[in-house]
């Protein structure tokens, strides 16, 4: 069955609720570890970060976007404008390079029965497009380099340097082994 991708809205949050079940997708993150300084997150409860996510659900900006096979929600890629992402901004690693405007991607989570079956690839691709209608040139992401180092699935949530340069990234960046990449849009 072919996948669609859905800007994430108000009227798509109960899927989100089905794809990232009651641990909030990654232990109870609730995809606001880059939209929260360290102090913040690590202050904040399971259900804040929930309210935090589903605020900007309703927000008229879409945080992310959401894959579906058929009816069913089986991905997600959190985005936006990187001011919208502390964590990002106060990184010694994956601080801003330059002052350009960039759409950046700082999460992805898919459904453990739809891994490895072309999701995030859909979803990856959609931000591009996503990011162009929003305005952007530029967008950016933050993966990890498993040359250096095996890494558990689970560190990947950013997504593989090799997974971004398939799709037409480039390395613009490198801090503590910690690549920054963009494609223009």
């Amino acid at each position: 069955m072919d996948l669609v991708v859905h800007p994430a809205t108000a009227e798509r949050w109960p899927d989100l609720l089905v794809l990232f079940g009651s641990n909030g997708a990654y232990s109870n993150c609730w995809c606001t570890w880059w939209r929260l300084g360290n102090a913040e997150f690590s202050a904040a409860s399971p259900q804040s970060r929930r309210d935090l996510l589903e605020g900007l659900f309703e927000s008229g900006t879409p945080p992310g976007l959401l894959a579906y096979r058929g009816d069913q929600p089986v991905g997600w890629i959190s985005l936006g404008a990187r001011e919208g992402f502390p964590r990002l901004q106060r990184s010694t690693k994956l601080k801003p390079i330059d002052e350009a405007p960039v759409c950046s991607i700082v999460c992805f989570f898919i459904s453990k029965d739809h891994r490895r079956t072309g999701v995030a690839n859909v979803l990856l691709d959609a931000a591009a497009v996503h990011a162009a209608r929003a305005g952007f040139d530029l967008l950016e992401g933050y993966p990890i380099d498993t040359s250096l180092a095996e890494r558990r699935p689970a560190d990947l949530f950013t997504g593989s340097l090799e997974f971004f340069e398939r799709h037409g990234f480039e390395e613009v960046g490198r801090r503590g082994g910690r690549p920054i990449v963009r494609k223009a849009v």
